[in-house]
């Protein structure tokens, strides 16, 4: 009998797919546990919310950190995820060389309607797993926002968050690691009567 088995890819591997133009220009392609994933197309609802998102951030924060809108971050388990936003240490360049490492990371967000329960599980084992400390959903489906925090490993050996708190479009939100940096979420969604 045999046996068929998926090919993984290492990240160097997959690094040399993208340099050989293996992917067609367009493709929205990235590294999870060694397995090629296709990302979901972005519906106008989520992209405005990620611009609008990444504008407020950058008006907070300035040269204190830098803000990264879909671009790779890469991780020890032959991931390389390109989540919604990433804030990360340093200035944008420090990031020539490689793409951010976990310890470079403070805080990765996903913005989440189609993909919701891809982010509240694959993503989030992943993160948890390779020491994300701090977590974000922007959950558009119901209009809030998912806070993780504390990564740990159960009896099991599952990966999860022991911390996750819930925010609404009315309240405000401090930003990891800048405390004095509050967020204000009605900002952030888009307003209901241009969703539908």
């Amino acid at each position: 009998m045999t046996v068929v088995t998926p090919k993984r890819f290492t990240i160097d591997e997959y690094h040399r797919l993208i340099e050989l133009d293996f992917f067609a220009e367009g493709d929205r392609i990235e590294l999870i546990r060694g397995e090629l994933i296709q990302m979901a197309a972005k519906g106008t609802f989520h992209s405005v919310c990620s611009s609008i998102l990444c504008r407020q951030l950058d008006r907070l924060l300035g040269d204190k950190a830098v803000i990264r809108g879909q671009d790779p971050i890469t991780l020890l388990n032959n991931s390389e995820p390109e989540p919604d936003v990433v804030i990360a240490r340093g200035k944008d360049e420090d990031y020539l060389a490689h793409h951010p490492y976990v310890e470079n990371i403070l805080l990765v967000i996903e913005i989440s309607d189609s993909t919701l329960e891809y982010d509240q599980t694959t993503k989030l084992t992943l993160y948890a797993e390779t020491g994300i400390i701090y977590y974000w959903i922007i959950n558009l489906q119901v209009r809030q926002l998912e806070c993780y925090s504390q990564p740990y490993q159960d009896n099991q050996g599952e990966f999860n968050y022991l911390n996750k708190q819930i925010f609404l479009p009315n309240n405000s939100v401090s930003i990891p690691r800048f405390e004095d940096a509050s967020l204000e979420l009605s900002r952030i969604f888009p307003s209901e009567e241009y969703s539908s």
